[in-house]
């Protein structure tokens, strides 16, 4: 029986995030009640604020406020090269990491059958229209290299040779089964200076 359904609902709550089990949440919670309760409504306001105020940018589909995030509206990046990366985070460890000066496109996952997750869900329909629109000529692959990852990179790669634009995936380096936002920024810098013509 629950000491109290409101804790409850906050644990419940908080198991919604990665790796966070019941014991986990449970620790969260009480701790958030026992010593941080300002910060406990600091976090409930950020969470409601983020939500409410936090769309995509019609460009690459990263997370802003605006309707174009900073990169797509910087006039001084290279419109001719564009990199796609499965999440923000990617994106964040590109910028952080590299030197890079295009611009992105973020899928937002990658290509998964068993999940549910196909073509649709990865905005790919938005990312044939910026081909499309033509100025790019270059196509950087920067998925990781899980199975899904590896099927998600074909698949785009087909949909840029369509349009005979040149492909490029991430030089190996990166570890197999490891996302971008886990690569130090040494590797990650040198596997995208590496980076070679996907066959």
């Amino acid at each position: 029986m629950p000491i109290s359904p409101l804790i409850e609902h906050l644990v419940e709550s908080l198991r919604c995030l990665p790796g966070v089990g019941p014991k986990s949440a449970r620790r969260m919670a009480y701790h958030l009640l026992e010593r941080n309760r300002p910060k406990a409504l600091a976090l409930a306001q950020a969470l409601n604020d983020v939500v409410q105020q936090v769309g995509h940018c019609t460009r690459c589909r990263t997370f802003t406020e605006g309707e174009q995030c900073v990169v797509c509206a910087a006039q001084q990046r290279d419109a001719s090269q564009l990199c796609v990366v499965e999440s923000p985070t990617d994106l964040e460890a590109i910028e952080s990491g590299t030197n890079y000066q295009g611009l992105y496109f973020v899928l937002m996952g990658v290509l998964s059958p068993l999940d549910g997750i196909g073509p649709a869900d990865l905005g790919l329909e938005m990312f044939e229209h910026r081909l499309d629109e033509g100025g790019i000529d270059e196509v950087i692959i920067a998925t990781g290299t899980t199975v899904e990852a590896q099927a998600t990179a074909h698949y785009l790669s087909e949909l840029v040779r369509e349009r005979g634009v040149r492909i490029t995936r991430l030089a190996h380096g990166i570890p197999l089964g490891g996302g971008l936002e886990y690569v130090d920024s040494s590797t990650l810098a040198h596997a995208f200076q590496r980076r070679m013509p996907l066959e």
